[in-house]
């Protein structure tokens, strides 16, 4: 997504930032202040911050959302407003059904004027997934969001074509990928573009396991969540390549191939063997609105 100093300084009402995104693109204003007193994040790891953990391998998770949650809030503290009252439903290993059909009423519930609504790469990686019929369920959960008059913050998929495996579902990614932006348009929601960031396509910002992003990659993502919702990222380079590094030979790159397949692929697969997922006796890490 490209990203345009605005011309001013005052805060954009919801409606003006809903009519930016609208019109296919939000023009961030570095001195606006977050008119969202409440927002909730639903979807699955990428939203709960699968892998990101600030304080250790056995500390809590922290993620995207909630680096984006504090984001907000501090600048509504640095402009005299209430801070952010905030809570995060994703729950890992979520397929898009139960993320709109658990979550999103919950999140409702708590009357939000901000959802991150974020799902369907679980749905994705199964070589039978249907991207039309997961867009018909994301935009009615969005119609259903809307009509409150919460604003919502969609995701595009990651561009997988750096991975030898993974790389095998771009072609539905990029067709589920092209719904989201027309449902961002039909509705008014604001699109954050995963499919866009350069620094998504070094491996150094994948966590072990190939799936997930890493620390710096959540506090990058975190920066463009922002310009998508029309405010302008804390860091300008938020986006910039990582300094090349030498590729590793052959035989170190065949043993970390093995290595992932013998502690992330294999353990996946039988998962979905055994139709279990990572999440099933997990619980929302943030269930209920909490000041930031």
């Amino acid at each position: 997504m490209t990203t345009h100093e605005g011309a001013g300084a005052s805060a954009p009402t919801q409606d003006s930032t809903r009519d930016r995104s609208a019109q296919g693109g939000t023009t961030p204003d570095r001195g606006a202040v977050p008119p969202w007193r409440r927002y909730v994040a639903v979807g699955d790891s990428f939203t709960e911050g699968l892998w990101d953990t600030p304080q250790g391998e056995d500390g809590p998770v922290r993620g995207w959302a909630d680096v984006l949650a504090g984001l907000l809030s501090e600048r509504r503290r640095a402009a005299g407003e209430e801070p952010l009252q905030y809570a995060n439903l994703a729950i890992r290993g979520r397929l898009l059904r139960p993320i709109v059909v658990d979550q999103v009423p919950e999140a409702l519930a708590m009357e939000p004027d901000l959802v991150s609504l974020v799902g369907g790469g679980n749905d994705i990686l199964r070589p039978t997934a249907d991207p039309d019929r997961l867009a018909h369920g994301l935009e009615q959960a969005v119609a259903r969001i809307r009509a409150t008059g919460a604003d919502v913050l969609l995701a595009t998929g990651f561009d997988a074509s750096g991975s030898p495996i993974v790389s095998t579902t771009r072609p539905r990614v990029g067709v589920y990928n092209a719904h989201i932006w027309s449902i961002a348009r039909r509705h008014g929601a604001h699109v954050l573009d995963l499919w866009g960031m350069r620094h998504l396509h070094d491996i150094r910002m994948w966590a072990p396991d190939r799936i997930h992003l890493t620390s710096e990659a959540h506090a990058r993502v975190a920066q463009g969540a922002l310009a998508a919702l029309g405010l302008t990222p804390d860091d300008p380079d938020w986006d910039s390549p990582l300094a090349p590094t030498p590729r590793p030979s052959r035989a170190v790159q065949a043993r970390q191939d093995a290595r992932w397949l013998r502690l992330y692929a294999y353990p996946w697969a039988t998962r979905r063997l055994r139709g279990t997922s990572s999440g099933d006796a997990r619980r929302a890490k943030l269930p209920t609105l909490t000041e930031v």
